[in-house]
């Protein structure tokens, strides 16, 4: 079974991805900024903060999954410096400070892998995206150069999910109303549960092993399909 250390596992697609590692029976190292999580062995860790003593001394790991984000959705006037960087320092800054501090054990790994997140607003341009969109997009070039420069050893990739039932997005489909016309914008017409985006992703960290360098979209038809 696989030794995984998933960044952020307390809630939304961190914690449906620690359940489901966790019943499939591998080894799941969750992190939380309080240091509890439901599944798993826990670990303290805050990734916008440069101390990663706590997930360096873990072992060899076989995959490193990297899930916290942002949503920031503003229209672009109303920006500021500190949208911008926040959303850069969570989704970007916060995934190469773990994939560096990870390299090592994941060298020692069986297959190993790196998952992060990106969005489905780098390929679909949508009104008040702008700064994580541009996070995201970063994120996405991170992909792509560290599987050049990784393979055949570590395989990256990213999955981009459209709007998701979690707790970060739990603000926009707070009624039914807005749940449904959010669900309309989709070709297959709701949004994503975090379970769907986790068993996707979780694929992709462990059995895809002929898959690298790729962003996968797991956005209900959105970036693809025109109705």
């Amino acid at each position: 079974m696989a030794r995984i250390l998933i960044v952020g596992a307390r809630t939304g697609i961190g914690l449906e991805m620690a359940r489901l590692a966790h019943e499939a029976g591998h080894h799941v190292f969750g992190t939380s900024r309080t240091g509890l999580v439901p599944y798993g062995t826990a670990v303290l860790f805050d990734p916008t903060e440069a101390n990663t003593d706590t997930i360096q001394n873990l072992g060899p790991l076989d995959a490193l999954v990297y899930c916290p984000g942002t949503i920031t959705l503003k229209p672009f006037h109303r920006l500021s410096e500190i949208d911008i960087a926040t959303d850069f320092a969570v989704n970007v800054q916060g995934a190469v400070r773990c994939i560096q501090a990870t390299l090592p054990q994941l060298k020692s790994g069986v297959t190993p892998s790196i998952t992060l997140f990106s969005t489905v607003a780098v390929s679909v341009g949508m009104p008040y995206h702008a700064s994580i969109a541009m996070a995201k997009a970063a994120l996405e070039g991170l992909v792509r150069s560290l599987a050049a420069e990784y393979a055949p050893l570590i395989r990256v990739n990213a999955i981009a999910p459209s709007l998701t039932d979690t707790p970060l997005a739990a603000r926009l489909v707070s009624d039914e109303a807005k749940r449904e016309a959010s669900g309309k914008r989709h070709p297959l017409q709701r949004i994503g549960t975090a379970t769907e985006v986790a068993r996707a992703a979780l694929f992709v960290a462990i059995d895809a092993t002929w898959t690298t360098g790729a962003t996968i979209p797991v956005d209900g038809g959105m970036s693809s399909l025109r109705q």
